[in-house]
């Protein structure tokens, strides 16, 4: 496992046992959604490739997220805020700790998730979101047609 995707497991498995010890029977949890850590890429511009940048979904909130991958980087302290450089955006971020994972630094994006109907609705809204953010297309927007084709009946002929 890389550095990266055992970073992302320890981040799912920490917010996994929370769930499980801490939140288990609070009723702001939505029942139809998961821990699950999306898209998280090393941040452009980090020389060292130190820091991961993604989406975590829980059934309680969904935060993007910067990750150390190093342990014992320098990261915000706990409950402090500083604005970070993500894409074209700068985006205030708050430090935060968990036992077994460590130090990373997190902005919310929603709290409570009641508003989500199932895990696919949320992980694409998470996706959308760091596709602006990272400043990516949404899609490849689809070839325009020749005239050509068009007037004699063939419209997916590109010009």
């Amino acid at each position: 496992m890389t550095g990266l995707a055992a970073r992302i497991a320890q981040l799912e498995a920490t917010f996994h046992a929370i769930q499980r010890e801490r939140l288990h029977d609070v009723p702001v949890l939505n029942a139809a959604l998961a821990v699950q850590a999306v898209d998280f890429e090393t941040m452009p511009g980090d020389a060292a490739g130190s820091v991961a940048l993604g989406v975590l979904v829980t059934p309680w909130f969904m935060n993007l997220v910067r990750l150390p991958l190093q342990p014992g980087l320098a990261l915000l302290p706990v409950g402090a805020s500083a604005a970070r450089e993500v894409g074209a955006h700068r985006i205030d971020f708050i430090g935060g700790h968990e036992a077994g994972l460590g130090a990373f630094e997190a902005c919310s994006l929603f709290s409570p998730m009641g508003e989500f109907a199932d895990q696919a609705a949320a992980v694409a809204t998470a996706r959308a979101v760091l596709q602006q953010l990272r400043g990516r297309p949404h899609s490849t927007p689809p070839e325009r047609p020749a005239r050509r084709g068009f007037l004699f009946g063939r419209p997916g002929v590109p010009a």
